[in-house]
């Protein structure tokens, strides 16, 4: 995608126009039908030379904002993020190279959290740490019970 053809045009237009031709209604469907798949494998699914994963991200936080459903947004990106850097699961031994990809995971996900939800983030980071989950744990999707107990919805 290096010539830029992902910032052409109507961006939103081609997205969602991709995501109909799918058969979803919206880009949350598509993306839920595809958990825990990392946003730049979702963005070259609908176009792989003119569509970027940060188009996706902004796309399924607007409608999450729209549906009040943004705490469930960051669990979901966590997981996707998690997927992406750590894909064999939470380390058995925390050395250099394994410590390097949970703080690629948390970091580029407090990085893509909204202002609303950082300091939430942060104290999930923290809870992680502190307490790690067992080894091989990874979430395959927003509802995994553990980020469920880190990060409760508590929208209205």
């Amino acid at each position: 995608m290096s010539d830029g053809r992902a910032w052409q045009g109507n961006v939103k237009a081609r997205l969602y126009e991709r995501v109909r031709e799918r058969g979803y209604e919206s880009l949350t469907a598509f993306a839920e039908a595809r958990p825990a798949v990392p946003l730049h494998l979702l963005a070259e699914e609908l176009g792989k030379d003119d569509v970027a994963g940060v188009q996706v991200l902004s796309g399924l936080l607007a409608e999450a904002e729209r549906h009040k459903q943004v705490t469930r947004f960051v669990r979901d990106v966590f997981t996707r993020l998690w997927s992406q850097s750590v894909p064999d699961g939470w380390p058995l031994v925390l050395d250099d190279a394994n410590r390097f990809k949970v703080a690629e995971a948390i970091g580029s996900w407090i990085a893509y959290t909204p202002e609303t939800h950082k300091e939430r983030a942060r104290q999930v980071r923290t809870a992680l740490l502190a307490m790690p989950p067992p080894p091989g744990w990874r979430p395959f999707g927003p509802d995994d019970e553990l980020l469920l107990s880190l990060l409760p919805d508590e929208e209205a």
